[in-house]
């Protein structure tokens, strides 16, 4: 997805807000003696778009009401700014699915609608060059954009992710959908639940093969080859490896049973030692086992981390 960089820095919503205090102070400026049913009289007075006791998923907005309908209120909740025009044939296409989002997603964000042959300034505030243009406001500022049409996927996934960095700001989200859950993935889990370790790692490689990018069944295969050999582990593994340092297949299973143990840094210790004493083939395969035991963790676990840089010390 093409996203607009550093968003807050670059856009001054000043502007609009001065002409909505400006709107609102002509407004507070009766034409007729109060109570009076004559032009510009308090019963005259004609409702603002966007402008309701309950914000809805999906509002029109203006240069007028675009502060008061949402800069004012993305204090609580993030707007999702739809800049786009009925000559469009782009924003034809992704209007309907910004639409749906709103709906499905049951209030977690508002989709504030902008016809941009109408609202010039909203245009010139985000400095807008095509439409569509959508822009993620939230705590009173832009915080994100994308131009042009995206799949319904990848609008999911964005929208995701600016909950998740939103957090911090809004508080949690409550609304969300959760993501329909992927039967393929239940069948390999159930597998793995039942300690069919074997099968459940040809189930996530299967999906693999079908969809190569599906990083959670990567991630699963792995642990799955990691689990078929531990079970497969000798109760004295890492006694034996420790007693004869020089063998490579005794220290693999050693660091499989500190893995398991949760001993992950003696793991990645025996094997950064055995990279280290090791050549030619025996190095990269030391080196390889390593890394499989790596992708088992978040690749921010300090523990890593620090593995990773004694590894390559070690390599160079």
């Amino acid at each position: 997805m093409r996203t607009v960089a550093a968003m807050s820095g670059a856009v001054d919503l000043s502007g609009l807000r001065a002409k909505a205090d400006a709107a609102r102070s002509a407004q507070q400026r009766p034409s007729a003696p109060p109570g009076s049913d004559g032009p510009g009289g308090a019963d005259n007075v004609p409702d603002q778009p966007g402008q309701t006791d309950a914000i809805g998923t999906v509002i029109d907005v203006t240069d007028q009401t675009f502060a008061t309908a949402v800069i004012e209120p993305s204090a609580q909740k993030l707007f999702v700014v739809n800049l786009s025009a009925s000559w469009s044939e782009q924003s034809a296409q992704l209007d309907p699915v910004l639409e749906k989002l709103a709906g499905e997603y049951g209030g977690a964000f508002v989709l504030a609608r902008v016809d941009v042959d109408a609202s010039p300034g909203i245009v010139q505030a985000f400095r807008a060059q095509s439409v569509p243009m959508v822009i993620a406001v939230a705590a009173g500022r832009p915080v994100d954009a994308f131009a042009g049409v995206q799949p319904e996927d990848s609008l999911r996934a964005w929208l995701d992710n600016l909950f998740t960095q939103l957090e911090s700001v809004l508080g949690p989200v409550s609304g969300v959908p959760e993501a329909p859950a992927d039967p393929r993935l239940e069948a390999a889990e159930q597998l793995a639940a039942d300690g069919d370790y074997a099968g459940a790692k040809a189930a996530y490689e299967a999906i693999l093969n079908a969809e190569p990018a599906n990083r959670e069944a990567a991630a699963a295969a792995k642990q799955m080859d990691f689990m078929e050999r531990a079970t497969q582990l000798a109760p004295d593994a890492i006694e034996r490896a420790d007693a004869d340092p020089e063998d490579a297949e005794l220290a693999f299973a050693a660091a499989d049973a500190e893995v398991l143990a949760r001993r992950q840094e003696d793991a990645f210790a025996r094997l950064i030692a055995l990279v280290k004493r090791t050549t030619g083939d025996e190095r990269a395969a030391a080196r390889a086992r390593l890394v499989d035991l790596f992708d088992l963790f978040d690749s921010a676990d300090p523990t890593v981390t620090a593995a990773r840089r004694s590894l390559a010390a070690a390599l160079f």
